[in-house]
């Protein structure tokens, strides 16, 4: 089977590897992680943050997805992952272009929060439509929805046995703009905590220049290019926003989100879209029962002192309860189920 694929987020081709191993005789074309194939494009080119960022390159990402549609002449089934901006004006055009192929959606757009209107888009244009989320399938009502599980369930092989006493982990994310803000105050925390062990993770695929370029000074932190065993082994986290932080939660190791974006960019979220939380883990407990998991800082509230007090006061037996009820919530993982959808003949 040759198998058209838009994935253009670091999580999403984690997603896609851990499926991937669930199938057989699939060839990959499309946009994903060269460490999976050959793609038309690496997921380094197409990395974005904002709507700034975005319609900078708006030209470009036309170009790709016409050249997708292309390629799609030659290709199976298609699947699409994440990133509805490229992905669901890109549907159209395949769905235009080739009417019998099928296309299947899966890790959603998170219609729940912005622009449901979107609903009726995805229901038109994809054939299946894959949730990681048990609340996001009520939006749907074409009967083409399922929930599938989530995958990290599937991928999170850590447990918090061997967790270091003071061992604190510093997430700063994998986009350029998200580094470049956080480090500093993540440099001036490290130096405040002085009874602590930190550990900066850095994602495996980073070169060294490109570290020196983004990080800056990185004395004084232990390096990890292991997220999930740096998580496991952490009494605390500062987390950037991001899958990062839902594996945080799942892992079981208390945290803080952290989430400094260009001005008008969280003024777009916070003020038009009225996005009130921001950490995946928070939005799914909210939507379930109407708890918070962790506490969120933002913009001008990222700074050394929050964070600080952020470390001291949270309360890890009442984190510990909320997790357990938040892994029960999820049930299981996605991907063996996803796979045999991609599967079927």
């Amino acid at each position: 089977m040759k198998l058209l694929v838009s994935a253009l987020e670091p999580s999403s081709n984690l997603h896609l590897k851990e499926l991937l191993g669930h199938t057989h005789d699939i060839e990959l074309c499309g946009i994903f992680e060269k460490s999976l194939g050959v793609p038309l494009y690496d997921i380094s080119e197409m990395a974005i943050m904002g709507v700034v960022d975005a319609f900078l390159k708006l030209r470009w990402f036309f170009k790709v997805a016409n050249e997708m549609v292309e390629l799609a002449a030659h290709c199976d089934k298609v699947l699409l992952m994440d990133s509805s901006g490229f992905n669901l004006p890109l549907a159209k055009k395949l769905k235009t272009a080739y009417p019998n192929i099928e296309i299947i959606y899966y890790i959603l757009p998170q219609v729940w929060i912005t622009r449901p209107k979107r609903v009726a888009k995805i229901e038109k244009y994809c054939d299946k439509i894959l949730g990681i989320l048990p609340f996001e399938i009520e939006m749907y009502k074409s009967g083409k929805a399922r929930y599938v599980g989530h995958p990290l369930l599937d991928e999170i092989k850590v447990s918090k046995d061997e967790i270091e006493p003071n061992r604190v982990a510093f997430l700063a994310g994998s986009r350029a703009s998200e580094i470049t803000r956080l480090m500093p105050v993540f440099r001036e925390v490290a130096s405040k905590l002085l009874d602590i062990k930190p550990t900066l993770v850095i994602p495996s695929s980073f070169s060294d220049e490109k570290i020196a370029k983004l990080y800056g000074d990185i004395d004084g932190f232990e390096i990890s290019r292991d997220t999930h065993n740096a998580l496991s082994k952490s009494e605390f986290a500062f987390i950037c926003s991001g899958t990062a932080t839902l594996e945080a939660a799942l892992i079981g190791t208390p945290f803080v989100l952290v989430y400094k974006a260009k001005a008008i960019d969280f003024f777009i979220g916070t003020k038009i879209f009225g996005i009130k939380q921001i950490g995946l883990a928070n939005i799914i407990l909210g939507r379930y029962n109407g708890t918070i998991l962790h506490e969120e800082l933002a913009q001008d509230d990222v700074n050394s002192a929050n964070l600080i007090q952020a470390y001291y006061n949270t309360n890890k037996d009442k984190f510990a309860t909320n997790v357990k009820i938040l892994r029960d919530y999820l049930a299981h993982g996605s991907s063996e189920n996803v796979a045999k959808i991609i599967m079927e003949s």
